[in-house]
């Protein structure tokens, strides 16, 4: 007994030894495979921090060239005091070669952004556009260092994302993978452009990842700490606005008035976020009534903005210099007043003419502007109880950005690493909260997603609103001939009473095609041209269609959460 005793214990050792050594070779090579992703991600991350770098440099030799300015933050000033004629032809002068890199390089003769960026992440496994990408980088620094009045987020982040996508391809990443990677790269584009590391990580996240799966937290924040140190390494530890002293903030009695100011800034976030969409269609409009080429429509824009500037040359670029002047109070109420409306107007024409750039920085130059109207007249009024009224140019700054993003969080933080000023958090984060819930409503949820919204790709529902349009039916289908596919006798049937499908065709627009014909599978064709028969694919089952949905919604879910 005691013999047989020892005989399993020492079986069962060694199958414990067994096991344990198994362990550790499957600990090994997980490890060894995050180790090698996290350099890939520095690597990417780094890559990434010198484009944006690069691009930054680029804008301002541009300017420099255009407008004499010393730096980004001067251009408003510099372009005070040239001839009208000069600040007049410039914009289009940089709008023409804009509108003709464009018309070559992209398929629609449109700059990529944020928006492309959030779709490649969602629907094309962290991939985007490499040609159009480039072309889009290069007209967005024409774009902006010729008087264009947009911000160079937009751009920075779609040039991220284009290192991103080359990696991915090469390395064959996943769908995972390749979304990680991307993520990596825009919170490296972020935190270089911006000296914001935590909101540069936070924003990918936010943003264009959409979750916040632990998965991608490490190699995420590796990246963004790599593109702040380029930052520094070149423009030191600085931030990028220098506020007053003193930011006083009499809490209990003044939190009402930034609940108020969430709302106007609210609404002041809609009104910017519609007049772009509105100057788009007006454009596409008056371009097919009167035959414009598209090349010329960037080059048209430009002298809209050249006039404006003539006698506005704030609109000029991405604003930092009336931004801080707001910020520091340096501006009048009806300055602060007709600078934001006039700087609404040029961004809806730069985005609308199709000229490059993003929306964040302009989206902070007029809250910025709307929050110091606020508060010069708030603290007029009740001056005993009041704070610095350039308190509320801070918290309109935040509030009005993070409406048009829809990134309450990241946009916080932005601001916070902006301007260096963490004291005044509770103030921006009333504010901030109040108007992103009712930017919201007044959108599909950010300006990024509205633009989806409208080109039929509906992201801002969810998952389960858009997977579907992931999924091609002869992807799906079971062809013809196959053990358990339709008879097709009967599918012939169904393709002369006109129940078909193409193979071309999304699950998403399948689907209803099931519940209005109660068929549990549907012939799938392929169309060579018009008057030429259909050719019988296959068949497209119902149940196949909704396996493929509820993979693709666990695969999604275990990414989320894992």
């Amino acid at each position: 007994m005691k013999q047989s005793m020892r005989r399993f214990l020492i079986v069962q050792h060694k199958a414990g030894m067994r096991s344990v050594r198994a362990g550790w070779v499957l600990f090994r090579a997980h490890w060894a495979r995050q180790v090698r992703f996290w350099l890939i991600a520095l690597m990417v991350g780094i890559a990434s921090g010198f484009a944006a770098l690069l691009f930054r440099k680029a804008i301002a030799a541009l300017e420099r060239f255009a407008y004499g300015a010393g730096d980004m933050a001067h251009v408003h000033s510099a372009a005070e005091v040239l001839p009208w004629y000069w600040v007049l032809i410039v914009p289009i002068l940089g709008g023409l070669a804009v509108g003709i890199i464009l018309h070559y390089f992209t398929p629609d003769a449109r700059a990529r952004t944020v928006t492309e960026v959030i779709e490649g992440a969602a629907l094309y496994e962290g991939r985007v556009e490499g040609r159009a990408g480039l072309a889009s980088i290069a007209s967005s620094i024409i774009t902006l260092g010729s008087g264009g009045s947009s911000g160079r987020e937009g751009p920075v982040v779609h040039m991220a994302s284009v290192i991103a996508s080359w990696v991915s391809n090469r390395i064959k990443a996943d769908g995972v993978t390749g979304r990680d990677l991307l993520g990596c790269a825009v919170a490296a584009a972020v935190s270089a452009s911006f000296n914001a590391p935590i909101a540069g990580a936070l924003f990918a996240l936010e943003v264009v990842l959409r979750h916040f799966a632990l998965h991608a937290f490490a190699p995420i924040v590796i990246a963004s700490v790599a593109g702040t140190v380029i930052n520094r390494l070149e423009f030191g530890d600085v931030t990028e606005f220098a506020l007053p002293a003193a930011t006083a903030l009499q809490f209990y009695a003044e939190l009402p008035a930034f609940l108020l100011l969430g709302v106007v800034c609210g609404l002041v976030a809609g009104a910017l976020m519609h007049s772009m969409l509105f100057a788009e269609d007006m454009a596409s409009y008056f371009q097919r009534r009167v035959r414009m080429p598209r090349w010329l429509r960037p080059a048209a824009a430009g002298a809209l903005l050249g006039l404006i500037a003539i006698w506005f040359p704030h609109i000029i670029g991405v604003g930092y210099e009336t931004t801080s002047r707001a910020l520091t109070g340096s501006l009048l109420l009806h300055e602060a007043f007709v600078f934001a409306v006039v700087k609404v107007v040029a961004v809806a024409i730069t985005i609308g003419g199709r000229m490059g750039g993003g929306v964040f920085s302009p989206s902070l130059m007029v809250g910025a502007l709307t929050g110091l109207a606020f508060g010069l007249i708030a603290t007029g009024i009740f001056p005993d109880v009041s704070g610095a009224h350039t308190l509320y140019a801070l918290a309109g700054m935040g509030a009005v950005a993070a409406a048009v993003l829809g990134a309450p969080i990241s946009t916080t933080l932005i601001v916070f690493e902006l301007t260096g000023d963490w004291q005044t958090g509770l103030a921006v984060m009333v504010a901030v909260s109040i108007s992103t819930a009712l930017g919201a409503q007044l959108v599909h949820r950010s300006y990024f997603l509205t633009q989806l919204e409208r080109r039929g790709v509906r992201l801002a529902a969810g998952p389960q609103a858009y997977l579907l349009a992931m999924f091609r039916a002869r992807d799906v289908m079971r062809p013809l001939g196959s053990e358990r596919g339709a008879p097709e006798d009967r599918c012939w049937e169904m393709i002369e009473e006109g129940t078909y499908i193409d193979g071309s065709a999304t699950l998403e627009s399948v689907m209803p095609g099931f519940e209005r014909s109660g068929s549990a599978y549907i012939p799938v064709v392929s169309l060579s041209g018009a008057g030429a028969p259909p050719e019988l694919l296959g068949a497209l089952f119902h149940v196949d269609a909704l396996r493929t949905y509820n993979r693709a919604l666990a695969a999604v879910s275990h990414e989320e959460h894992s």
